[in-house]
């Protein structure tokens, strides 16, 4: 999906695409992510395998990392939602966790320019992403960078 893309750096800050190694790091991510924000304790096996199968198959989606020194310090997943309406993909944003120490310091900020110059260049419709409603330090954040809420509200159901 990205493969000419090789990221951007800036100082010792770089983004760039995931790599399979990288799945520890991202899958410790998500576990700290659902505690943090939903009271959830995750499994780690399953997330690992989760993350794994995402790294090693493009139709999936892709993760950006933001590192410092050669250490993720931040993420963020995208996945592909194909739109009949507009004849063209909408790109998801999840999975966005930066380390605790890292945050307001413009992170996320850097992971969504990038995910937007992508999109760009790949004629995405538009980007989303979802919030817990609890969680208002996402919300802040996201709103900060120009999200805007949508009026629709997400439901889903167990198989």
């Amino acid at each position: 999906m990205l493969k000419e893309f090789d990221g951007i750096s800036s100082h010792h800050m770089k983004i760039r695409i995931a790599r399979e190694n990288d799945a520890p790091a991202i899958a410790t991510f998500n576990m700290l992510l659902a505690e943090e924000t939903e009271q959830m304790i995750l499994d780690q096996k399953t997330v690992l395998a989760g993350v794994t199968a995402l790294l090693t198959d493009v139709s999936k989606g892709f993760y950006l990392v933001a590192e410092e020194n050669s250490t993720i310090i931040g993420q963020a997943m995208i996945s592909v939602e194909w739109s009949d309406w507009r004849n063209k993909p909408i790109w998801w944003v999840q999975s966005v966790f930066v380390q605790k120490e890292w945050r307001h310091k413009g992170i996320f900020t850097k992971l969504l320019r990038t995910i937007q110059q992508q999109a760009r260049a790949r004629g995405v419709a538009f980007l989303r992403l979802y919030a817990h409603q609890k969680n208002l330090s996402a919300r802040h954040t996201y709103e900060k960078t120009g999200w805007i809420q949508d009026p629709y509200k997400i439901y889903h159901h167990s198989i």
